[in-house]
């Protein structure tokens, strides 16, 4: 009896170790494989959407409306057309973040994957490929009626497609106005509170 013991005990003595040892294996190539998760604002690579990744805002893809829908609805919109493998497309989504800060209670912000949009629709003023000229970053703000104000390719600075707005929403020129910020939390509920 003892002897059968002593047999049944090395048995699973001996599997237990392989067991462990196959376990710990995997572990260490697991392990080794793993690579960290670079992302760089200053290259060409794929890391992900470019809003979610280099602005934190997740709330621009996909995009609220169409330009269709912005244009029946006569709401003044803006396309950034963009790729997310661009390092200009990465910096300048910061930009298009902030503009959304700003105007995008009253305006259509509508980001345009340039990789997605459909070349054959170019003959329809109502479609986004209609306004692409080609380069990436590149935005087309547009009034209440339709008509574009500003079509530039390149990372437009903030400051004039927000002149651009202020002129579609008959605002004052930044000159004669406060100058744009975005509030902290605290300050809105210390207004909220008074």
């Amino acid at each position: 009896m003892s002897k059968l013991k002593s047999h049944i005990l090395q048995f699973f003595s001996y599997r237990w170790q392989r067991c462990l040892s196959l376990f710990m294996l995997i572990i260490c190539i697991l392990l080794t494989s793993m690579q960290p998760v670079l992302a760089a604002i200053d290259d060409d690579r794929y890391d992900g959407n470019i809003f979610v990744v280099y602005a934190g805002n997740g709330s621009l893809i996909p995009a609220q409306s169409t330009l269709a829908q912005a244009l029946e609805n006569h709401k003044p919109a803006i396309l950034a057309f963009y790729v997310d493998d661009s390092s200009d497309c990465k910096q300048y989504a910061i930009v298009i973040s902030r503009i959304q800060s700003f105007y995008g209670n009253a305006a259509e912000i509508i980001p345009v994957d340039v990789d997605t949009i459909n070349l054959d629709a170019k003959d329809s003023p109502s479609e986004p490929s209609y306004y692409y000229s080609g380069g990436v970053p590149q935005v087309v703000v547009f009034n209440q009626s339709g008509d574009v104000v500003l079509n530039k390719k390149g990372q437009v600075p903030f400051e004039e497609i927000d002149d651009r707005f202020r002129e579609v929403f008959d605002l004052l020129p930044r000159s004669e106005s406060k100058e744009l910020r975005r509030r902290s939390f605290n300050e809105f509920s210390s207004e909220l509170s008074e």
